[in-house]
């Protein structure tokens, strides 16, 4: 949830319903990208037996390349020639349309339920080959056969790790016979394959990913009152973790998936407190007559960041993770909440209020805070894993949708379901 509520804790406790079809895929449009985004053709790949494929690999690895913002592929309808083989290749065709590099492939059937897919990447102008792979997959991994193949071009071309096949997590809200029936779903970084994970007549919050990504905390509220929980995705196996008097929020999973960050209030004032997986100890991190909550762990799981009024507004605090004194990080502004680390621990993302509330970046060595979207009701802010974009929860038109944008403000993505409202945001790990 968005924690323009902290000026009553009870935004914690109150889940602000929203009716949506939860079912329906995420839509992604670019809304700004950059205006020299790198020219590349991806050639639609070979079909090697009868019939359509089963997916169109090539189209999949377009479009995720397009999403990236820095990329702009070439549309097909404008190639001269449809090269499959690296001998076709006639690089005076490309280079008269400007392509500073060109992917080509093949996709075949192996046997039954079996694909290879193949694929090679080139610098046009250099005519050199920069990448060449074979990929196996069964037929319901074809997509993500293709995000792993758009991951390799990405990094190849721009140095930086891919994020496609990747996943998302968020709530989403419908309207059922009269009731509001909370969905807790995972679905491709690009909004395909969405699954339910979770299913409650009553508010389902904060979700968050274990570091393997191969389970998922959250706050459920489906007997009247917050407990956290965690659940394995494979069979959906969950444990309850947390179910003490008072609240039971913001779980947060450190680095090496054996410990849960998480706010109770069953000592009095909500605090940040630590619980080991394994032996289920519980530590208390923080002691005040303040609300602290929505704690965050740094990428080495050395530290923790938290939000706490203790100074008389919401405020992002760090503490180390093994007990000290807390330090106060943010003092631009009377709101700044909901702090997550960047992937090499040297930002932060956060909510920042003032004229609304919008989704700000914090530069650790320089304490400069650097606003990235407009509001006026952004929330949830979730680095994807290479830290080149971070997904956020926002409103347009009344309704809720998520929204991504790349850290130095120059790429802008709306995710959005064809009608409803969608909420709390998490980026899997690679």
């Amino acid at each position: 949830m968005i924690f323009p509520a902290y000026r009553s804790f009870l935004a914690l406790m109150i889940w602000l319903a929203f009716a949506s079809t939860p079912r329906a895929e995420l839509v992604i449009e670019i809304t700004r990208g950059v205006s020299d985004a790198i020219p590349v053709a991806i050639v639609p790949f070979a079909w090697g037996s009868k019939g359509a494929p089963p997916v169109d690999v090539a189209r999949i690895v377009q479009q995720d390349l397009n999403r990236s913002g820095r990329i702009k592929a070439l549309p097909e309808q404008d190639m001269l020639t449809h090269p499959t083989r690296p001998d076709a290749i006639q690089w005076r065709a490309w280079r008269a349309l400007g392509q500073d590099y060109l992917v080509i492939g093949q996709l075949n059937e192996t046997g039954a339920d079996q694909y290879e897919a193949q694929f090679f990447l080139f610098d046009v102008y250099k005519g050199e080959q920069l990448a060449g792979y074979r990929l196996a997959s069964r037929g319901r991994e074809l997509r993500h056969t293709a995000h792993r193949i758009a991951d390799i071009i990405y990094e190849k071309i721009t140095g930086e790790p891919g994020a496609f096949a990747t996943r998302i997590a968020y709530v989403a809200v419908t309207q059922e016979d009269g009731r509001r029936i909370h969905r807790l779903q995972i679905a491709d970084a690009d909004g395909f394959n969405p699954r339910t994970v979770v299913v409650s007549p009553e508010p389902l919050m904060s979700p968050a990913w274990s570091p393997d990504g191969k389970s998922i905390a959250y706050v459920s509220f489906e007997r009247r009152r917050s407990a956290i929980y965690l659940q394995t995705l494979a069979t959906g196996k969950r444990v309850k973790i947390a179910d003490f008097a008072g609240i039971n929020g913001s779980p947060a999973w450190s680095p090496d998936g054996q410990y849960l960050a998480m706010t109770l209030s069953k000592d009095g004032s909500p605090d940040i407190y630590v619980l080991n997986l394994v032996s289920r100890r519980l530590t208390r991190l923080t002691r005040s007559y303040a609300i602290d909550t929505e704690p965050a762990w740094s990428p080495d799981g050395k530290r923790i960041v938290f939000t706490s009024d203790r100074g008389g507004s919401p405020q992002i605090y760090v503490i180390p993770a093994k007990g000290g004194k807390p330090r106060r990080l943010t003092f631009e502004g009377g709101y700044n909440a909901r702090a997550s680390f960047s992937h090499d621990g040297k930002k932060l993302a956060l909510v920042h209020g003032g004229k609304g509330y919008r989704i700000a970046l914090l530069d650790l060595s320089t304490g400069g805070l650097s606003v990235l979207t407009s509001g006026p009701l952004d929330e949830s802010p979730s680095f994807a894993p290479n830290g080149s974009m971070i997904l956020y929860a926002t409103q347009t038109e009344g309704r809720g949708q998520l929204a991504a944008i790349s850290v130095d403000g120059r790429v802008r993505q709306r995710l959005a379901t064809p009608q409803g409202d969608v909420r709390e945001p998490a980026w899997s790990p690679f």
